[in-house]
């Protein structure tokens, strides 16, 4: 499908949802590659509906461009730059709300998509993961659900919101990098005047991951470290090389003693998550692919999901101790923490009731990990993380369909005088 900046304007049916979601698809967004391609045509589609923009950007670590975007859409007679509440609004919708989605997506290669039909088709080329196909009740497509399809419904659920009876401001939030360390979202957090007006609001905050309209009140965050052990290359029939695998094997011995301390100690343990460990997680590779020369360096790395008062903090400082004594090197990796709502607050409440579902935790990491200023923070969006990251990535219809009505209903109950 064609990158058109004028597609069609979000009317708020499913039709148009199918119709963005095919358009949002259709970007090839793999992390590896610049999203700011579809950051655009998602900033055309939010200005045609009245949203004012903030565009930051940056060159990720190979130099490929990279785009966030903040959106926000102030009742009528407000000014973009005031931050202040309207003076007559609910206190219940006073500070609006904002939804947050990344617009990358996760590499393709081996994909699959949809079954093959049951006649054959008229052309030769069969449909790509950049081409979304509409069959059996679901939408294929990279992206289709993790998260274009929550990024259609939204779009579609604001159509439905006449700016006349907005008491308070809605936020679109779309960012890089998800994928691959939240980089787009720090990124955002330290360099946007647009994230700094939202701060400052403290809206409902909505990350539109796929939880099948489930609400995520907590999940899990996201840390690690790498240890570098440097030798001496050499032939390995003289002794003119240093293994540097040599000093990394105790490190190693080290690191499955911490595993296993994670399984086996309750201080370090939460059971409001499945499963309730760090999910403590390593490996190591010296490099080499040939048995004559002694390997000249070995690198192990370290991952690890925090809870909201389990942070591994004391494991990666003995591991530390550990590699200065076998003159190792560790370095940190930045991820991002957990995210924490009171699951009695009146969001989750709120949410749970528009939704018709259970609130519950879970074991992956999010953007909202990374939007620690923001008071109310909620996951909730159409489509299973089943599906997420897949070779034949769908999204079902049904669930684009309650998204659009869950958000329209909580747009309305945090954004409008309309009950």
């Amino acid at each position: 499908m064609p990158h058109s900046i004028e597609a069609p304007h979000p009317d708020g049916t499913i039709a148009s949802a199918i119709t963005t979601l095919e358009q949002l698809i259709s970007f090839p967004s793999v992390s590896a590659k610049s999203n700011v391609d579809i950051n655009d045509w998602c900033a055309a589609t939010l200005a045609r509906m009245g949203f004012t923009l903030w565009h930051s950007g940056y060159r990720d670590d190979r130099g490929v461009r990279k785009s966030n975007l903040v959106a926000v859409r102030k009742p009528s007679g407000v000014e973009p730059h005031e931050t202040s509440v309207v003076r007559h609004a609910a206190p219940s919708s006073q500070q609006g709300l904002a939804y947050f989605c990344h617009t990358d997506v996760v590499p393709a290669k081996k994909w699959v998509g949809a079954p093959a039909p049951p006649f054959p088709r008229t052309d030769d080329a069969a449909a790509g993961p950049f081409d979304a196909v509409v069959t059996d009740e679901r939408v294929y497509g990279r992206g289709a659900c993790d998260m274009k399809g929550s990024l259609a419904a939204m779009l579609s659920a604001v159509a439905r919101v006449d700016v006349g009876q907005q008491t308070a401001p809605i936020w679109i939030v779309c960012t890089a990098d998800e994928e691959v360390g939240f980089n787009g979202a720090k990124h955002m957090v330290d360099h946007c005047d647009g994230y700094r007006d939202l701060v400052r609001a403290d809206p409902v905050a909505v990350i539109g991951e796929p939880t099948e309209m489930n609400v995520v009140y907590a999940h899990k965050g996201i840390q690690g470290f790498t240890v570098h052990s440097r030798g001496r290359a050499g032939h390995s029939a003289t002794n003119f090389g240093t293994n540097a695998n040599e000093a990394m094997v105790p490190m190693l011995v080290k690191l499955l003693e911490l595993c296993q301390r994670t399984r086996d100690d309750a201080r370090l343990q939460d059971d409001r998550f499945d499963p309730p460990v760090l999910s403590w997680n390593f490996g190591v590779s010296d490099h080499s692919n040939v048995v004559n020369i002694t390997p000249e360096r070995s690198d192990a790395w370290v991952s690890f999901r925090t809870m909201p008062e389990v942070d591994g903090a004391e494991l990666v400082a003995e591991a530390d101790a550990a590699a200065r004594r076998l003159g190792l090197t560790l370095t940190p990796i930045a991820g991002c923490d957990p995210l924490w709502t009171d699951p009695d607050s009146e969001i989750v409440t709120q949410f749970r009731s528009i939704a018709g579902t259970r609130s519950q935790t879970v074991c992956y990491a999010t953007d909202g990990g990374v939007l620690g200023e923001l008071s109310r923070r909620i996951v909730i969006g159409p489509g299973s993380i089943a599906q997420a990251h897949t070779v034949d990535e769908w999204i079902a219809i049904d669930q684009l369909q309650r998204g659009i009505d869950c958000y329209e209903k909580a747009l309305h109950h945090w954004c409008t005088t309309v009950a």
